[in-house]
């Protein structure tokens, strides 16, 4: 089986070709360009690359967030307009549970944590094995100080990754009182690969869609759709 999948939740532009139990192809890119930039042109290299038929795809892997809305959706419109050209399913893939997935065999749980700005990160806890990332806690946006109280109260040695990191740091390093240790730069942002291994995952488990049922997973409104709430409350 072959899977494309493709990353935007974040900063890190990311595409995959999985074949099987293989990374055919990784580009995976963490610089200020837009992913409306980025995406095609790279889907577009790792397929001259590799010499691959976008006709031997059998399914596209989309991370479906949370994360950035605009980022979301231009994955999501570019793995939803693939999958519809090439008439093949897509795969809804949380992206917390692929970035726990970085990580194998690992002492203890993962904890991935996205700023989501507003002083609250986007999270989840995983336990990791050879297979899925099995929850922990379920994911969610909530204040750095919620998840610290969570974590001391699960009492297991932590892996953080994410690009929370640099904005919490040092209250994780005040507040949190179990055993932890922050990820190095091969595993502590999102990656494509990942993405398309737990994509591998769900579909053997009858997990997809048709490309037109795909919707992102924000996990939260957005500051447009929070005012208007606010405005029609207010009236």
């Amino acid at each position: 089986m072959k899977i494309l999948a493709i990353e935007s939740s974040g900063n890190v532009a990311s595409v995959a070709i999985i074949e099987d139990d293989i990374t055919v192809a990784e580009y995976s890119t963490n610089f200020k360009l837009t992913h409306s930039q980025t995406l095609l042109p790279m889907i577009d290299e790792i397929v001259s690359r590799t010499g691959t038929d976008l006709n031997s795809i059998d399914a596209i892997a989309i991370s479906e967030g949370p994360g950035s809305f605009t980022g979301l959706r231009i994955g999501s419109a570019t793995g939803k307009g693939l999958a519809l050209s090439l008439d093949i399913p897509v795969i809804n893939v949380p992206t917390l549970m692929a970035m726990a997935a970085n990580f194998t065999e690992v002492k203890g749980v993962v904890c991935p944590i996205m700023d989501a700005r507003r002083d609250q990160v986007y999270t989840g806890v995983y336990e990791v094995g050879s297979g899925l990332p099995e929850s922990v806690v379920e994911d969610s946006p909530m204040s750095i100080t919620e998840l610290i109280d969570k974590l001391n109260e699960l009492g297991r040695d932590v892996v953080f990754a994410g690009d929370g990191i640099p904005r919490f740091k040092d209250e994780i390093d005040k507040l949190l009182k179990v055993n932890y240790i922050y990820s190095n730069c091969q595993s502590n942002r999102q990656r494509a690969a990942s993405v398309g291994f737990v994509g591998m995952k769900l579909y053997e488990q009858g997990k997809f869609v048709n490309s037109d049922e795909y919707a992102p997973n924000y996990l939260r409104l957005s500051q447009a759709e929070r005012e208007l709430k606010e405005k029609e409350q207010n009236k």
